[in-house]
């Protein structure tokens, strides 16, 4: 028996380990065998362990062509048998993932973020009307309340209807309106937290024993 024990200095690495020992052996097995048709119904049946130890992932899309792809791998690309999916090679998993593109938006006023630009851009497209004119200053009290949070205590509204007409380009303009925007105390009333002082307990009568 002690010849035939196997220590961890002596075995071939682990390609997946997550498959273990047993399971190598069994690919190292079926690269070995001579015949043709026995190779590839050995495989088959390699497949069929692999997918039982994950049966979570059964209803996975491209399941069973992930399954074909680790084998190969485990392989070292060295088993010749007849897959049902496209072969992959030692190139193709080298080969460095394509980037991929972000939206890249610098916008003027980072304080307002790329939402309201947006949501400045939809208000565009209403009609003029009651609708327009409610979005149209919600956007701006948001867009006020966003300028306080990273910027100062107090804005004028003036401030907001320029950055509004031009975020807008043009399309919007409240200069002239008779509207106000929401107070800042309002706006940022979540943003301070009031919290009562402790109150002082007397120390009258510490110390004293009580007959």
């Amino acid at each position: 028996m002690t010849h035939a024990l196997e220590y961890n200095s002596e075995r071939s690495h682990l390609i997946i380990p997550e498959y273990g020992r047993h399971l190598q052996k069994m690919v190292d097995h079926a690269i070995s065998i001579e015949d043709e048709k026995e190779r590839n119904k050995v495989a088959r049946s390699i497949i069929a362990v692999m997918g039982n130890m994950n049966p979570h992932l059964r209803d996975v899309s491209d399941f069973q062509h992930k399954l074909w792809d680790q084998l190969f791998i485990i392989s070292d690309f060295k088993l010749d048998v007849e897959s049902p999916f496209p072969k992959p090679t030692r190139e193709m998993l080298s080969e460095r993932p394509e980037m991929l593109e972000y939206p890249q938006n610098f916008p003027k006023y980072r304080f307002y973020g790329n939402n309201i630009k947006r949501m400045i851009d939809e208000a565009k497209k209403y009609e003029e009307g009651p609708l327009k004119e409610a979005l149209v200053l919600s956007i701006a009290n948001h867009m006020k309340k966003s300028y306080l949070n990273w910027n100062r205590d107090s804005v004028e509204d003036q401030v907001i209807f320029d950055h509004l007409n031009e975020l807008s380009n043009g399309a919007i303009n409240l200069k002239n309106t008779d509207e106000d925007l929401s107070e800042a105390a309002n706006l940022l009333r979540n943003k301070k937290k009031h919290t009562k002082a402790p109150s002082k307990k007397s120390n009258r009568g510490k110390g004293r024993k009580r007959h």
